[in-house]
């Protein structure tokens, strides 16, 4: 199967942009405060993840996006420590069992130090760097992540790739 390309252009994270996907944190005392955390196997775990420019394929116009993963049991919350990151997001009803569902991806740029937290079961690839170098990223999840992680294979099950484009 011969893949084709779909162009995807990131935005900017704001409480309502990022709101079907999860939740932006806010201040301590924000009456608008709505972050969920949740843990299905009361396993939560702070860690630091890191992802480096050359581990995801670049085009001359953006990033390619080949799957995206999800966790059913647990939320996750990222923050980009050492510069801006690239995340492709899409709801949780989504089954990727058609080339439609792809029609539904966004991609946005978490700016440096902002916080993000994924609602269970969304689809997500990345967040990886905007720029060369090594990405480190404050990381709130399930410690048995890897045993709750589903994977959409986007180029081998569908033939798409998906290029996320971060506007200049």
């Amino acid at each position: 199967m011969r893949s084709r390309t779909v162009q995807v252009t990131a935005g900017l994270v704001t409480a309502d942009t990022w709101a079907p996907f999860g939740q932006l944190p806010t201040d301590e005392n924000d009456p608008t405060e709505s972050t969920v955390l949740s843990f299905a196997w009361a396993d939560p775990h702070v860690n630091y993840i890191g992802h480096t420019f050359d581990e995801v394929e670049h085009t001359e116009n953006g990033t390619l996006c080949t799957l995206l993963n999800r966790h059913d049991t647990a939320t996750q919350t990222l923050m980009p420590m050492t510069m801006d990151a690239l995340v492709v997001v899409a709801p949780a009803h989504l089954d990727f069992s058609s080339e439609e569902d792809v029609s539904l991806l966004q991609a946005f740029v978490v700016r440096q130090y902002q916080c993000i937290n994924l609602a269970v079961g969304t689809w997500h690839w990345g967040p990886y760097p905007t720029a060369p170098g090594s990405l480190r990223l404050f990381n709130i999840q399930g410690r048995r992540y890897a045993e709750d992680n589903k994977t959409a294979y986007l180029e081998r099950d569908l033939g798409i790739l998906v290029e996320a484009v971060i506007p200049q």
